[in-house]
């Protein structure tokens, strides 16, 4: 691998990841003033690089670090000697704000459903998750089930919605419809669930003031 090609690589990596750490930026930093080691967006987007690498663990998220820590030190002019500890880590992530989180998520999308060239009348799927490993017999909680809207055009996820315990999908997809103002004349499919009255009137009448 000659130098110059390392180099373009480098400038392409932080090229296509400034939009996002960007947006991470405006996510509040749940930790204290002082002691900030690590800054924050550097932490959400090597932990997304982690997690969509295969890593589904804190610990897992370290060893990610750590074994790329010196290409990722160039690619983003870090001095990182080490990886943040997994508690640290574990205490930044179950720190954030999960509205804000969700809100940089949907600019991100946005800003690549864009780049993608999709039609203003695209399609649009809207599905429910269970998360899996969110259930607490413990304390008798069920599985968290999340509303998620496809983009069929760019293969995005566009935006999540939380499904409430006591609810179904039927509330979760008119706050969500609603939410993504999508455009007149677009393709929106749901399951059979979906079928009914309420959810066409939702998206023809204007929301009550």
């Amino acid at each position: 691998m000659s130098e110059s090609w390392t180099a373009t690589g480098l400038e392409v990596a932080v090229a296509a990841f400034s939009p996002l750490l960007d947006i991470l930026a405006d996510v509040p930093d749940p930790r204290r003033a002082e002691g900030k080691l690590y800054k924050l967006p550097y932490v959400l987007l090597f932990s997304i690089l982690a997690i969509v690498s295969g890593c589904n663990s804190y610990r897992g998220i370290v060893t990610f670090i750590d074994v790329h820590r010196d290409r990722l030190n160039a690619a983003f002019s870090l001095k990182w000697r080490r990886a943040p500890a997994h508690t640290a880590i574990r205490y930044i992530l179950q720190g954030l704000d999960p509205a804000t989180v969700e809100t940089a998520f949907r600019r991100h999308a946005a800003l690549l459903q864009a780049a993608g060239g999709a039609p203003e009348q695209g399609s649009i799927a809207l599905d429910g998750k269970t998360l899996r490993g969110s259930f607490d017999n413990f304390n008798d909680r069920a599985a968290a089930q999340v509303l998620s809207a496809f983009a069929t055009d760019t293969a995005l996820v566009l935006a999540h919605v939380d499904i409430a315990e006591k609810s179904n999908e039927i509330p979760a997809a008119q706050t969500l419809l609603a939410e993504l103002g999508v455009a007149s004349g677009a393709i929106v499919t749901l399951d059979a669930l979906h079928c009914q009255k309420n959810i066409l009137r939702s998206q023809q009448q204007p929301a009550s003031p």
